[in-house]
């Protein structure tokens, strides 16, 4: 069979400075950890649609159907170091690297290979700790919300081609990120938001501890919802960089209706939910559904 081409977003995520840790933790604690910073990265990879494709020494090298998915599943591999980093006494601090690009590649032995495979280990090795590091064209392939979150870099060269690529970040914690340029890390930390769903005696939370939920007819969905209108996998809601944003991923679509606000119809679309108020699967708010979502913001 002849090797298969598709376009494909790749994504290379390693732990930045490995060498210095060993140093700083010892061998036992700094392997443990690396293991366990690799393991929160191919999982959050799993969550968000994705495909690991190998591990090579401290590196992850994944990929993923959509530019707008990997560049999700980005941000939540930086968010899950929160966790790898709460037990580690010292004060020593696991960060990860991140390049990404979306281009065609060729699909072969479960491996992939091409240009754009080469583009995302260059941008890797562009990226520093804490940094998601990218190519202009891919990020034309996301979403006004997250367009906005980026920045230009540099131009480069590519090895071996008469080519100059732009080169952006994706901004995973814009307003940390203010504060680490302006040196005022140590002022107060920012209250952490949550968003809390209701539907009749269930009760789901989403914070950086669960950053994402679906919401479906299936009894698999985090929020299974009896709605005969539902699809199976009706919607999806994630926490990104403080905000939260309703995905649909129907067939019928998903009405939101925001508290002294208008009315909203999804179908295959996403918006940011903002301040407080209610979803419907697949069915409109002018036929007073009873299956309704109630979506309430909160702050710790």
């Amino acid at each position: 069979m002849a090797p298969k081409t598709t376009n494909l977003a790749i994504v290379f995520a390693d732990i930045s400075g490995s060498t210095k840790l060993y140093e700083a933790l010892g061998d036992a604690v700094a392997r443990a950890k690396c293991a366990e910073t690799i393991a929160a990265i191919i999982n959050v990879v799993k969550q968000h649609n994705g495909t690991v494709i190998k591990t090579i020494g401290d590196e992850v090298m994944s990929t993923f159907l959509s530019a707008e998915e990997a560049a999700n599943a980005c941000c939540a591999m930086h968010e899950a170091m929160a966790e790898v980093n709460e037990n580690i006494e010292d004060g020593t601090v696991i960060a990860i690297r991140i390049g990404m690009h979306f281009g065609p590649a060729i699909m072969e032995g479960g491996d992939v290979f091409g240009d754009a495979v080469n583009l995302a280990a260059r941008m890797a090795a562009q990226s520093k700790a804490n940094q998601i590091i990218t190519t202009l064209s891919t990020i034309e392939k996301l979403t006004p919300v997250l367009r906005a979150g980026t920045r230009f870099i540099d131009h480069a060269p590519i090895k071996g081609k008469q080519e100059v690529i732009d080169i952006y970040e994706i901004i995973w914690q814009e307003e940390d990120m203010t504060r680490m340029a302006t040196g005022m890390l140590a002022g107060k930390p920012t209250p952490e938001v949550k968003l809390r769903l209701r539907y009749n005696d269930q009760d789901v939370q989403i914070s950086k501890k669960r950053s994402s939920v679906v919401l479906g007819r299936s009894k698999d969905c985090d929020l299974p919802i009896n709605e005969k209108l539902a699809s199976r996998q009706h919607v999806r809601i994630e926490l990104r960089r403080d905000k939260f944003f309703i995905i649909d991923q129907s067939t019928n679509g998903t009405h939101v209706r925001i508290d002294n606000g208008e009315d909203a119809f999804l179908r295959r679309e996403e918006m940011p939910l903002n301040g407080n108020g209610q979803i419907s699967l697949g069915k409109s708010f002018n036929e007073n559904p009873t299956e309704v979502v109630r979506f309430t913001h909160e702050t710790s």
